[in-house]
């Protein structure tokens, strides 16, 4: 977590950057909707086009198109948002993979789009108890490249975007008229991608995860009030940054299923005592809840939602994962820094963190099917709601809205054809699948509603960044190398990987790095020997067979340097890893470690994704204007939108327009 004068640094910078976002801005005569849908299937999406489900998609099919539309290498979404960004390949834009590692430190893992960049540490100075943090630290977004709408910001051209995937630190606008809100990639206060806490009084250890804690619930008998301890961020004024917490005491009703949460939010110049009551089976509203660094600072404001699962026999509460307060955020994640407190303003407050649907907690069966698709239908409508407020803001210009929800929810409850499914039986699996099918029907509506609301005059572009597949079974990646010989190491790669030995090792969820002499820490494998080393991995891997059925278990296997192009091409894996349908890499594959076999079930309720070979998980797109071409790319949509305003695409970007605008503006 970063230290706490970065986030005064940070939260002071700010103030001086703060601009009107809405409707003070002039109107511009051209009006661009771009809504993305995040992982939305073209199958899917022609099956019910057909059967007469989505109308206003078959609608705008109908004025324009209905294409594939060719997606990233490899299909992951902060690699194919980035592309969408930037008009171009990872060469450009630098981000091949939700995980990268670093070479410096032999294949050490970080969050691809942003990371916390520690400065100088000093010995810190105590008074009493505490030591004031002598170190710095910023939160650097790591996509590389020139984001498409500063070409429309510098024109004085509005844009508008909410929940923006892949641009977390949101990038300036050096010219006030761009607005964004960050969507994937913001983390929440501790620092994550999405921790939840579950508190539980039955007798189970506790366990602590970089994506969940299970947490126990002490109850005292005499009283019958349990207690759970909330934890918060690391308290940087304390010698071990140990974690700040915050007491919740549980008053469960003796004879209903009810109960009272009650905890005091700390204060420098007081303290306020929260009280929820929730029923069983029930999410509370929104509730802030305040941790003191010390005595004399601010608190640092965060806000969550209870679910209360069970009083009786045990008492069972789910937390969700620790948002920032969007009217007093100690991080921005917005720009200007203003906009999102804004939003809040307008339509109350909402989820800040990237990934708001909670499919950790269903992955490891905090929660079960339909609480999930509570907790994400939340998500879902909070969306709605931004739109609504989105559209009543609107004066011209480009205006995107992003939706993770026919992505998130896709992961848990997409199962094609009759196929064993991971966690449920086939009644079930087609009775969840069916919740996708009316995600999708319900998102027909929104677009609808936004068409009628925006007028005729507004160009609109329905897309999404890939489709979706099954995934039936994993592959364990390293543990294929190391029974190849190409990997040596005991338990973990990281930890005791001999790499004096190793030749080649996998991290994240495509990627093949070799140890190239050179460029990592301990590299062997001479530069010269590269192209025939690269050659075998890749024979081998596509002749790899499933034990179970014999059939192919890789579809594609490219190599980044024919992939990508650009100044950062030289951070690319050197092999991406395009799965067949039905398979991905295993969990452990994404972080360097190992598997027991090489192919085996996927055992878990997230039971589809699309990181396997692009070329069978195109995303979407749908105008009501006719294209020049019937293959769309993911890239072209860049280039495409600078035409509708009269701005060529600049030289970096490797897509093309879309539609013939005739003469346009050079870009810069």
């Amino acid at each position: 977590m970063r230290s706490v004068i970065a986030w005064i640094t940070i939260s002071i910078a700010s103030l001086g950057s703060m601009s009107g976002c809405g409707k003070s801005e002039e109107p511009h005569s051209k009006k661009v909707f771009v809504l993305g849908c995040d992982g939305m299937d073209p199958k899917l999406v022609k099956r019910l086009m057909d059967a007469g489900r989505m109308s206003n998609f078959a609608r705008l099919a109908s004025e324009g198109g209905f294409w594939p539309l060719t997606t990233s290498i490899p299909p992951q979404s902060p690699v194919a948002w980035s592309n969408f960004i930037t008009g171009a390949d990872p060469g450009v834009h630098g981000i091949f993979d939700f995980i990268h590692r670093d070479p410096t430190r032999q294949a050490e893992p970080y969050f691809s789009t942003n990371r916390i960049v520690e400065g100088e540490h000093k010995e810190p100075w105590k008074i009493g108890s505490y030591q004031l943090p002598s170190g710095s630290a910023t939160n650097e977004l790591l996509r590389r490249g020139t984001p498409f709408w500063n070409y429309l910001d510098e024109r004085g051209i509005p844009v508008h975007m909410y929940h923006l995937p892949a641009n977390y630190p949101p990038s300036k606008s050096d010219h006030g008229h761009a607005c964004c809100l960050s969507g994937m990639g913001v983390p929440d206060a501790m620092g994550s991608q999405g921790i939840y806490q579950h508190f539980t009084s039955a007798p189970r250890p506790e366990l602590k995860a970089s994506d969940g804690m299970r947490l126990r619930i002490r109850r005292d008998s005499k009283t019958g009030i349990s207690t759970a301890r909330l934890q918060g961020p690391a308290n940087e004024f304390q010698p071990k940054n140990s974690p700040m917490t915050v007491e919740i005491q549980i008053h469960a009703d003796k004879t209903n299923d009810v109960a009272k949460l009650v905890y005091v939010n700390q204060g420098v110049a007081a303290n306020e005592t929260v009280e929820a009551v929730i029923n069983v089976g029930q999410w509370s509203a929104w509730h802030e809840v305040h941790f003191l660094k010390t005595p004399v600072g601010p608190a640092m404001r965060t806000m969550v939602r209870f679910y209360l699962q069970a009083v009786r026999p045990e008492v069972e509460l789910f937390v969700t994962p620790l948002n920032f307060v969007p009217a007093a955020s100690d991080i921005v994640f917005s720009e200007p820094p203003d906009f999102a407190q804004k939003i809040a303003n307008a339509i109350g407050p909402f989820y800040t963190v990237g990934f708001a649907e909670q499919f950790n907690a269903r992955k490891h069966e905090i929660l079960s099917d339909a609480e999930y698709q509570v907790q994400a239908d939340q998500v879902f409508n909070d969306s709605i709601r931004m739109l609504d407020h989105a559209i009543d803001e609107y004066r011209g210009g480009l205006l995107f809205f992003y939706f993770s929800s026919t992505d998130l929810q896709a992961h848990i409850y997409w199962w094609e054809g009759d196929e064993k499914h991971p966690v449920r039986a086939l009644d079930a699996a087609k009775k969840y699948n069916a919740v996708i099918e009316d995600l999708y029907c319900r998102v027909d509506v929104v677009l609808g509603k936004a068409r009628e609301r925006l007028g005729k005059d507004t160009t609109v572009l329905v897309m999404s960044d890939h489709g979706f597949a099954n995934f039936r079974r994993c592959v364990g990646l390293n543990t294929w190398l190391k029974q190849a010989g190409y990997l040596f190491a005991g338990k973990d790669l990281l930890r005791d990987g001999d790499w004096s030995q190793t030749r080649a090792y996998g991290l994240g969820l495509n990627g093949l790095y070799l140890n190239l002499k050179g460029r990592e820490k301990y590299g062997i494998v001479e530069p010269t020997q590269r192209d025939a080393l690269l050659k075998e991995i890749s024979a081998k891997l596509l002749a790899l067979r499933d034990p179970q059925s014999g059939a192919p278990v890789i579809r594609r296997v490219y190599r980044g340097d024919e992939c990508y192009h650009g100044p950062e091409a030289k951070n690319a894996p050197d092999l991406i890893v395009g799965y067949e349908r039905g398979y991905r890499a295993s969990w452990n594959t994404c972080l360097g470690q190992f598997d027991e076999e090489v192919v085996f079930d996927n055992n878990q309720a997230w039971s589809a994704d699309h990181c396997i070979a692009h070329d069978i998980v195109p995303g979407i797109l749908l105008t009501n204007r006719r294209i020049s071409t019937t293959e769309p790319a993911l890239i072209d949509i860049a280039p495409t939108v600078l035409g509708l305003f009269d701005v060529a695409k600049p030289g970096t970007m490797t897509g093309r327009p879309l539609f013939d605008t005739g003469a346009a503006l050079a870009a810069p």
